[in-house]
């Protein structure tokens, strides 16, 4: 048994008796073949949340580089076989690193905000996962994660902290001309975390709460 799945199988033990870990929508995952999945990010539970997903059990997650001396997470990040980006520079090698796993078809957890947000609201996104998602031509399957940011606090009140992901429907982003392409990232930037924040509720949607795309979509889904 490699290291992997003996921390798959710890995170999953963990999950099943400490938690209440609910996943939605998991047939919008492709079961198979490179994949993003982009999500809000709550908490440092996050990344173990998404990791015991059971349509992808080859899950990895682009993590900061900052987190490289954590006694804690560290080990946990090798094993896992995250891909450490440097936030504070334009980070070429892990670009190409987190290119080379999706077009081997692996599935990719990236947050879009660049960090954790510490009011629970959604972050203004950074176009890097649409920069991944146009030069490697996987699709994109938003995820909204909630209840994650209280799982520590509960647990270390023996409470069995309720925490749910929602996926929402796979979607591609088309090729971007030169013509306007800053202002074509940015709006798929904002289309990425719109459909993020459909998928969690009101109070978590931060600076997208009242983005007309929001509203799009959430007519679109009641419509159909």
């Amino acid at each position: 048994m490699t290291k992997r799945q003996i921390l798959i199988d710890l995170i999953h033990f963990l999950l099943k008796h400490l938690t209440r870990t609910i996943y939605a929508g998991m047939e919008n995952i492709p079961a198979e073949g490179g994949v993003l999945i982009a999500t809000n990010h709550l908490s440092r539970i996050d990344i173990p949340v998404l990791f015991d997903l059971p349509r992808r059990p080859d899950i990895t997650c682009v993590i900061t580089t900052k987190y490289k001396k954590n006694l804690l997470i560290a080990p946990l990040a090798w094993m896992a076989g995250a891909i450490w980006i440097d936030r504070d520079i334009a980070d070429f090698g892990a670009i190409r690193t987190a290119l080379d796993v999706l077009k081997k078809g692996t599935c990719l957890g990236v947050s879009p905000e660049g960090t954790r947000s510490t009011t629970r609201g959604l972050l203004p996104g950074k176009s890097g996962i649409v920069f991944l998602a146009l030069r490697s031509g996987v699709p994109i399957v938003p995820v909204g994660l909630s209840g994650t940011e209280t799982a520590v606090h509960d647990l270390l009140r023996f409470h069995r902290p309720h925490m749910l992901a929602t996926f929402g429907q796979a979607f591609t982003i088309p090729e971007i001309g030169r013509d306007n392409r800053e202002a074509e990232m940015q709006r798929w930037t904002d289309e990425v975390m719109c459909r993020i924040a459909v998928l969690i509720p009101e109070q978590y949607r931060g600076v997208y709460k009242d983005h007309p795309r929001v509203k799009e979509l959430q007519n679109e889904k009641a419509s159909g």
